[in-house]
């Protein structure tokens, strides 16, 4: 980029999907319920697991931290996007993008160890059942979930740091719906060669090492099930392959916009990947992984039955 005579910005401009009026209303739509679907989905997994006692196993409390996560996931780009959506005004200031990085990226990476957990929870559960209750009890999870915690924050502010190390003058329009990595290297003057190797093998750790590892995992669960009756082989399968959907679109959709070099990086890909990761994801998982078990099936209409009829 050619940053000559520039000045300091101090705003960014997010040019988002589309300038024109009846384009933006339809996509205003589209994300609100998406994020609508997406809280009611998270909120509900959240209060269930909370309140139901039926729901006090490892694997729904892991499920409850990835609902938390998820709603976090959404409420840090949707809100806004949606604002830019209804107004002409696109702008959001240096410091606020760089939070928005931040949390986007805490967030981002939680739910990445947090999937990689459950795997470990599954692995566990079908593989080693008599093994579960010590090695995968509330102590072990929540210390886990306190690491994935950790790590992601660690993670974020390594990366919120080399950025803000960058110089960004003149052009301030970010060909993207929030403050993503690699839109704002692109509009940097600086030399961002140690952002990207820390792209290739910090968060190469981070994002590839868990995804390697959940495939793994759901090649050692998928040689157990074989094993088992029929019955109980197709229920185990369709919870896989729900889960293992998830995983790839999650992942696939990641590792195509962060590990490519940012010569290479398309804003139209990049954007489109970002609602994979970003929008759909966090919004479906709630669905996928809980919303379909006949165990939170059944705590809420528990729940419901005593909401409606309860006694006044």
């Amino acid at each position: 980029m050619d940053c000559e005579n520039g000045t300091d910005i101090d705003a960014f401009v997010l040019l988002g999907f589309s300038s024109q009026p009846e384009q933006q209303f339809l996509l205003f739509l589209l994300f609100l319920l998406m994020y609508v679907a997406g809280l009611l989905g998270n909120i509900m997994m959240v209060v269930l697991i909370t309140l139901d006692a039926r729901l006090q196993t490892p694997m729904y409390f892991l499920l409850r931290s990835l609902s938390i996560v998820d709603v976090g996931f959404l409420s840090v780009t949707v809100p806004q996007m949606l604002a830019h959506l209804s107004s002409s005004s696109r702008t959001i200031p240096f410091y606020a993008c760089m939070a928005q990085f931040f949390f986007f990226y805490v967030f981002a990476v939680t739910d990445h160890l947090l999937v990689s957990v459950m795997a470990l929870d599954r692995y566990v559960a079908i593989c080693n059942p008599l093994r579960y209750a010590t090695v995968m009890n509330q102590k072990v999870c929540g210390q886990l979930v306190a690491g994935c915690w950790t790590l992601s924050t660690l993670h974020s502010m390594l990366h919120t740091g080399l950025l803000l190390r960058l110089s960004y003058h003149g052009e301030n329009h970010l060909d993207h719906f929030f403050c993503d990595h690699q839109p704002l290297l692109q509009l940097s003057c600086s030399d961002t060669s140690l952002n990207e190797t820390a792209i290739f093998t910090e968060a190469g750790v981070f994002i590839i090492g868990p995804f390697i590892f959940i495939i793994l995992t759901y090649i050692h669960i998928v040689a157990t099930v074989i094993k088992f009756s029929s019955s109980a082989r197709q229920k185990a399968f369709s919870t896989c392959g729900s889960h293992l959907t998830i995983v790839v679109l999650f992942y696939g959709a990641t590792i195509g916009v962060y590990f490519l070099p940012t010569s290479s990086y398309s804003s139209q890909r990049g954007a489109i990947f970002a609602v994979v990761y970003a929008v759909f994801t966090p919004m479906s998982n709630p669905y996928i992984y809980s919303l379909r078990n006949k165990e939170v099936k059944e705590a809420l209409k528990h729940l419901l039955g005593k909401w409606i009829f309860s006694p006044e």
